[in-house]
């Protein structure tokens, strides 16, 4: 009888641990569901706060550089802004109801004034990389292209490949795609504040630099610009397929749906490619490309 006691005390002391077990499983199971359903409503708070707020105001602050030809810049003798990119984020607030006030700024510091909430989003010729995917929200594309280089027309500045960029000189911004893939090759950047492109043009004319790495519509219409440069595209390098699209804070979920939302009715309905043809001499680049361009390997974007 008393072993038969003893059993039962010890099974009886089991179950009662077990269901302690369980129980305190069962509230950490329950407190986690509920710190992440709370985390999952304050993303949907921000993220419809952002909009709410850009709604109420009937404006949104658009963030871009109004020197890069031909997708945001100041023609000559005009204070209002015009491009690709200005047209395209114009007709888009346009169809949202909402006025635009733009930031004007060197592209090092435009993904900052999103961060610290100086802008709502910037366009600006902006790439989509899996690295800035991290920190920010990205749109669906709105243009397709891919890179090229500028050399000097007598001997391609010495680059006849893209190894051959190991000791020159490339200008560029310090923050840019374009810039990494000069660094990743071992050139060296000079890099500019918000510098024009007939700045980038001239120190490849005269030797400052040796080449400026940049896409391919925005360096053929530039070309196009400033005939007075001895300088050409070069004739056969085309690399590193691009994608770019409007980028905001990381959490603007229902501005990011508006956005998609009117992109794909500017698509549907031809805007996309009138634009594109009116600012890139009729091509569209509102398309992806057909020709054959080189991966760039081993580059982390």
């Amino acid at each position: 009888m008393k072993n038969k006691g003893l059993f039962f005390t010890i099974f009886i002391s089991l179950m009662l641990l077990l269901a302690a077990c369980g129980t305190s499983d069962t509230e950490q199971n329950t407190q986690e569901d509920t710190d992440q359903n709370s985390q999952q409503a304050d993303d949907n708070e921000t993220a419809s706060t952002h909009w709410n707020e850009i709604e109420e105001a009937g404006e949104i602050v658009v963030g871009t550089s109004g020197t890069l030809y031909p997708a945001s810049f100041y023609p000559e003798e005009s204070e209002e802004l015009t491009g690709y990119d200005i047209e395209i984020i114009k007709e888009v607030a346009n169809r949202l109801g909402l006025e635009i006030k733009y930031e004007t700024m060197a592209v090092d510091g435009m993904l900052a004034s999103l961060n610290n909430g100086r802008v709502d989003l910037v366009i600006n010729d902006m790439e989509i990389t899996e690295e800035r995917k991290k920190q920010f929200s990205f749109s669906d594309p709105y243009k397709y292209s891919y890179t090229t280089m500028i050399v000097r027309a007598e001997d391609h500045s010495g680059i006849e490949t893209l190894e051959d960029l190991d000791g020159k000189k490339a200008g560029g911004g310090a923050t840019t795609v374009f810039s990494q893939i000069a660094e990743h090759y071992g050139a060296e950047v000079v890099t500019y504040g918000n510098a024009t492109n007939d700045t980038y043009l001239r120190d490849v004319d005269n030797g400052r630099t040796d080449t400026v790495i940049n896409d391919y519509y925005l360096q053929s219409l530039a070309l196009k610009a400033f005939p007075e440069f001895d300088i050409v595209l070069h004739p056969d390098l085309k690399f590193h397929p691009t994608e770019q699209a409007i980028v905001m804070p990381l959490e603007s979920n229902v501005l990011n749906e508006k956005i998609n939302e009117t992109l794909a009715e500017m698509r549907e309905d031809g805007t996309l490619t009138e634009l594109s043809e009116q600012f890139f001499g009729g091509k569209d680049a509102s398309k992806q490309p057909e020709e054959d361009i080189v991966e760039i390997e081993g580059l982390d974007l």
